[in-house]
Formats: C-alpha cells, sequence, structure tokens
C-alpha cells in the first residue's frame, strides 16, 4: 500500500510490476500497470523502449477516470497518486501514440492496442476500421481520460484484439511496424485497405506495402480485369509471395544492395511459388505483378527528401514492351506516380517527344483516356517533333464541392507531385554529359528528354511546371513547360483553334456556307476557359452555341441570340477561370440552363425536347449528353479530346469511351 506522504519505490521510484503485485489491495493496480506499460517508449510509435519505474508522490494527485465502463477499475474515479499523464510526449489534438503488446491475462492470440491523444476524443468509428484493415478483429474497448499536470485532457482507449486464425507472431519483429502503419493510415500518409493486412502477415512495412499497392494501381488502369479488392486479397492470401515480390523490387532497385545475382535467385523462387498457386485467378494476378515488377526499369522508392525521409509518393518507369497484356498502341517509355493525394501516367511515343499533361476527372480509368490522346499527339506533332507523349493525373481527395479556391489548391498541389515522380526519374545534363537521378538504379539507357505542355485543366500551370523543373536544375529550365510568362500563351495565341477553323471554314465554303457571315448551329465539348474550346468560339460573329458539355456542367441555349451569346463567351473567355456556371442564366433562351453533370435528373423542357429529339419528363445528364452528340446541328466543335462519335456498328468497348451514343443511335452528318 502507499501511504500519505510517503515516497513509493526505491530512490522515489516504484516499479510498474510492484503497481501490479498491489492490484489486490489497491483497486487501481492493474489499471495502472496498463497505463504503466502504455506509457512504454514515451509512446511514440515504431518504438519498442520499454520503461520500469515510474516517479510517484503522493503530493502530486491526478485524476483517472474510466470514460465509460468501470468493471475493470472497481471505481467510477480514482484519485492516483502517480502522475502518469506528465512523461506523455503529445502536444496537439493532431498527435497520437500507442503501444502493442500480448494481453497476460488471456489466452494466446490476443493483444491489447492502447492509443493516446490528447486534447480530442479518440472516436471508434476512426480507428476501428485501421485496424481492422491490419487484419485484427477488435473484441472490446476501454475508453479513459486523464488529466495532466498542465491542464490538459488525455484521452486514452484501450483495444482488445484477435489475431487471425492460424497465425503465428513475432511480436518484437512486428510491434514497430504495427505502429507505423497505424499511425500512417490515421494521418493519411497510406491508404487504409486491406493490403496493410500485410504488417502481420508478411511482416512487410507501410512502405513496403505501397511499392506492392503502386503496381496493383498501375494494373487497375493498365487494363487488368481484376478489382483492387481481388488483388489486394491474392497478396494477402499468398503473404510470402508477395514478401518475395518486395525482395525482387528490392534487389533490382535498391542502391547499394540492388543485385542481379539476388534478383535471379528471387525470381526463381517466385516462379517456382506461382507453380504452387491453386487459384487461376490469383496466378495470374501475381503473375501480372511479377511480370511487370520485371519490366520496370526505374524507380524512385529509394530516394529521400531534404529532411532525410523517403518521398511520400512513389513513381516507376516501365518498358512498356514488357508489361503483359497492356492496351495497344504501346507507348515507347512510360512512367506511373503513386501517392494517396494523386496518381498519374505519362507516356511517352519515342525519346523526343511533345505534349501536354491534363488533369483528368477520370479516376478509374485515366490510363485510357491519356492513351487516347497520345494516339492523337502522334499525328499532331509529325510536322512539329518526330513523336507525342501525354500525361495525366487525378486529384484523389478533392475537397468539398463549391470550393474552387481550395479545388485549384488541391489541384496544384498534385501536379507539382506528379511533375516531381516524372523528374525523379529523367535524366540530367550538365556540360553536355548525362547526370542519373540520385539515388535511382538504372535498367534503361540515358534518357534526358522531357517536355510538357498546357493541357485540359493545366493551361494556366507552366510556371508552376518550371518551378518544379527549377528545383531539379533540370538542363531544359524554363523550356520544360511551353508556355507561362517565359513563354508563348496558348489561351492568347490561339494557334490549335485558329488553325482548326481554317479546317472549319473550307468544309463550309465548299457546301455553299460562308461562316463568317451567315449564322450557323453548333454543338460543343468544352467550356470558355478552354484553349480550343475558348477560342473557337469567338473565331464567327454568326455561331449560334445551342449547346455544350465539359466535365462539370451540360449548357443548353436551345434558340440563341446571336450577339447577346457572343459578348457572354467573350466575357467568359477573358476571366482568369470560368465554367458553364458563370454564364448569366438571363442571356439563354426559353426552355435552356446550365446543369450540373452530379444531378440525378434534369428536367425536359418543350424546347429542349424539341432540339435534341428527347422523350419523356426527365433524363440524366449523360442521356442529355447523348442527345446533343445526335442533334441536328451544323457542326460539332471539339475543345476537348476524347472519343465522342463512333461508327454505327463499333461496340463502346472499342471505342473505349462512356459518353457515346446508344450503338443503333447514329448521328447524321
Amino acid at each position: 500500500m502507499i501511504g500519505n506522504g510517503e515516497r513509493c519505490g526505491e530512490a522515489g521510484r516504484l516499479d510498474a510490476e510492484q503497481i501490479h503485485e498491489a492490484g489486490d489491495a489497491v483497486p487501481f493496480g492493474t489499471l495502472h500497470h496498463k497505463i504503466a506499460r502504455g506509457l512504454a517508449g514515451r509512446l511514440d510509435l515504431g518504438t519498442n523502449a520499454g520503461i520500469a519505474r515510474l516517479d510517484c508522490t503522493v503530493g502530486e494527485r491526478r485524476e483517472i477516470a474510466p470514460h465509460r465502463g468501470v468493471e475493470d477499475v472497481g471505481a467510477a474515479r480514482i484519485d492516483a497518486v502517480v502522475d502518469l499523464v506528465d512523461p506523455l510526449d503529445i502536444g496537439t489534438e493532431a498527435d497520437l501514440s500507442g503501444e502493442v503488446d500480448r494481453d497476460v491475462h488471456a489466452e494466446p492470440g490476443l493483444l491489447r492496442f492502447r492509443l493516446f491523444r490528447a486534447g480530442a476524443p479518440i472516436a471508434l468509428s476512426d480507428a476501428l476500421p485501421i485496424l481492422e484493415n491490419l487484419g485484427v478483429r477488435v473484441l472490446d474497448e476501454r475508453p479513459y481520460h486523464v488529466q495532466r499536470a498542465d491542464g490538459r485532457m488525455v484521452w486514452i482507449v484501450d483495444f482488445g484484439l484477435a489475431l487471425p486464425e492460424e497465425s503465428e507472431l513475432a511480436l518484437d519483429r512486428v510491434r514497430p511496424l504495427f505502429h507505423e502503419a497505424f499511425e500512417a493510415m490515421w494521418t493519411g500518409r497510406v491508404e487504409p485497405d486491406n493490403l496493410n493486412q500485410l504488417v502481420l502477415a508478411a511482416e512487410l512495412s507501410a512502405r513496403e506495402i505501397a511499392i506492392l499497392r503502386a503496381y496493383t494501381r498501375y494494373l487497375r488502369q493498365a487494363g487488368i480485369p481484376f478489382s483492387l479488392a481481388y488483388m489486394q486479397q491474392a497478396l494477402v492470401a499468398h503473404a510470402t509471395l508477395a514478401r518475395r515480390l518486395v525482395a525482387l523490387f528490392e534487389a533490382r532497385f535498391e542502391p547499394g544492395r540492388a543485385s542481379g545475382q539476388a534478383e535471379l535467385r528471387l525470381a526463381g523462387e517466385i516462379e517456382a511459388g506461382l507453380e504452387q498457386v491453386p487459384s487461376l485467378d490469383d496466378d495470374r494476378i501475381l503473375r501480372r505483378l511479377y511480370e511487370t515488377m520485371r519490366a520496370t526499369t526505374r524507380s524512385n522508392a529509394f530516394q529521400r527528401d531534404a529532411e532525410g525521409a523517403r518521398k511520400p509518393y512513389i513513381a516507376l518507369k516501365f518498358d512498356p514492351a514488357g508489361v503483359p497484356e497492356l492496351p495497344e498502341p504501346r507507348p515507347m517509355f512510360e512512367i506511373f506516380v503513386y501517392s494517396p493525394r494523386v496518381e498519374g501516367v505519362h507516356l511517352r511515343g519515342g525519346p523526343v517527344a511533345r505534349g501536354g499533361l491534363r488533369w483528368s476527372d477520370r479516376r478509374e480509368d485515366f490510363r485510357t483516356e491519356v492513351l487516347g490522346l497520345m494516339k492523337a499527339q502522334m499525328v499532331k506533332n509529325a510536322v512539329i517533333v518526330p513523336v507525342g507523349s501525354k500525361g495525366g493525373f487525378v486529384v484523389k481527395g478533392p475537397p468539398p464541392a463549391g470550393d474552387r479556391e481550395a479545388l485549384l489548391k488541391e489541384g496544384i498541389a498534385c501536379y507539382q507531385t506528379f511533375l516531381r515522380g516524372l523528374l525523379d526519374l529523367t535524366d540530367n545534363l550538365a556540360e553536355g554529359r548525362i547526370v542519373p537521378p540520385p539515388d535511382v538504379v538504372r535498367h534503361d539507357g540515358d534518357d534526358a528528354y522531357l517536355v510538357v505542355a498546357a493541357d485540359k485543366g493545366t493551361a494556366s500551370f507552366s510556371d508552376i511546371a518550371n518551378g518544379v523543373a527549377a528545383e531539379y536544375g533540370f538542363w531544359l529550365g524554363d523550356a520544360f513547360a511551353s508556355g507561362g510568362s517565359a513563354g508563348y500563351d496558348h489561351k492568347k495565341m490561339g494557334i490549335t483553334a485558329r488553325g482548326a477553323w481554317e479546317s472549319v471554314k473550307r468544309h463550309f465554303r465548299e457546301l455553299g456556307v460562308d461562316i463568317q457571315s451567315q449564322p450557323f448551329s453548333v454543338a460543343g465539348i468544352g467550356d470558355m476557359s478552354g484553349d480550343v474550346f475558348g477560342n473557337g468560339m469567338l473565331l464567327s460573329r454568326h455561331i449560334r452555341l445551342v449547346a455544350a458539355f465539359d466535365h462539370r456542367h451540360v449548357f443548353i441555349d436551345p434558340d440563341p441570340d446571336v450577339e447577346a451569346s457572343l459578348r457572354e463567351r467573350e466575357r467568359l473567355f477573358a476571366l482568369p477561370r470560368s465554367s458553364w456556371a458563370d454564364y448569366d442564366a438571363k442571356l439563354i433562351s426559353k426552355g435552356g440552363g446550365v446543369f450540373d453533370r452530379r444531378a440525378k435528373a434534369i428536367k425536359v423542357t418543350p424546347q429542349m425536347r424539341e432540339r435534341f429529339a428527347l422523350t419523356g419528363d426527365a433524363v440524366t445528364p449523360n442521356a442529355l449528353i447523348q442527345a446533343m452528340l445526335c442533334a441536328k446541328v451544323d457542326l460539332l466543335w471539339f475543345g476537348g479530346i476524347g472519343t465522342f462519335v463512333r461508327a454505327s456498328h463499333e461496340p463502346d468497348a472499342t471505342a473505349g469511351a462512356r459518353l457515346l451514343p446508344p450503338t443503333g443511335k447514329v448521328r447524321e452528318c
């Protein structure tokens, strides 16, 4: 027992086990023991430095109150004589710390995991999915709150966990990996998915798992017919092979340790292991991962930032000729950039190639979009540079809808990460000599040519791109990204639109129509902020724009006033940023409007029904777009690149697009 005014233990300290042994006499002894063990290592996740003793003086009294449930404490409120909370190195509500250990009072296979957080409670709905993603079952939860000497509240949650059946756990090895993975998922540095079960199943770190995750994300974009969840399931079910795949990656790309001999040995072990996989689907998934990994020529996975930490994104460069089942046409070079925040791909048709980077909204199949753009770029560039290239990225965590400034800020940050991933794997030139990127093992030849251009969503980003190139000291300098303050402005010069418009004028002239002096109807793809669409829709004063759409809105003006609509398009074009939502609704003819593409349904007005041959009282946005693409208009103006017209006998899958009119419904051209 601890008496009033006494010092506890030798030299004013009390051994944690002594507290536990006093549990029968002191009702809160067991709680002290639990928290004492939870304080091990000053609660830094990823460490396992235990403590043996705690300072305790009766003169400093602290309160330990169970947040819910008191059966394991023995009282609703307990006056503690030990200052348990001051040692916690938790500064803000964002800080989190914890400790996992075996439950010495329970049967094998059960663990206790204690979380500590200052200032705000730990919501069960936040912690539970993370723990389940780590492959454990949560059996119980015991929350407490403790007031520190400085008056701040610390919240403690003690979880009871059950390991997967038949799992053997080397806790000393797994403990830091478990801590690291939980904290990384909590802070958003790691995606919370089932691949994290490999922490326990294969003793892999969060970073090692991220490498496998990057490959599964790439394969999904490359057209593998399996979902991400199914691929994750295959890797977890064959944890030994997953571990060998990571070892193979390290043998290929870890500087100072990369070894062709080790790679061959691991390749043999993996191929032998694949022969033992009973499921055909699992075999196909694991074999695609293995073959794609061997087709990888460079990675930045072992580069570090200025603070010495691993970079928060992973870039992989491929030899597409070696990637199995890749859709045609195959580029000569391909780079895929992965992070929890952004994903992107860059395709090049040859060593010297030019093309833009676009901000894609096609998260599920942005590589399909970029591949189609690259094919178009190859044709366009025939008279400029030998071949074409194209890149695209998606923002994976956009801010709430409606906050355009926040969305732009996040888009720029993701664009910069994408660019850094590309430059991480690109050689530099210094005094005419090739300088390979640091900490990158190359399995290909010299490759120092990389340029980017503006595209959808990135028209004003050229200076940003050149700023990133300057960070790297890239040899092209401000020629890395065309446009911007040091180059020509695509939108201001309107080169592409003006060239295309000459073709449009000739086409109509052959039909006996002068579109520069006679009214003509137009439907289009794009908006007035775009280079091609915006410039094109200002090149004649006689345009009757009846409909248009982009990735955000559908614009309908069934019977436009030619002069008023031209002035409004000029106003939108002059804005730094605009969308169809900025169009003055008072200038739109009766029955028209601007409609959000996220809407479930759009009411069909009599004017819309007549103009677009619609039936029914309401349509979905995509159905309205399909009707618009089939409408009787004089000109379809493509300001956005994509597949929107196909032969009547051609299926959607072949065309590779999702907005085409249904098979059998033909556009009259």
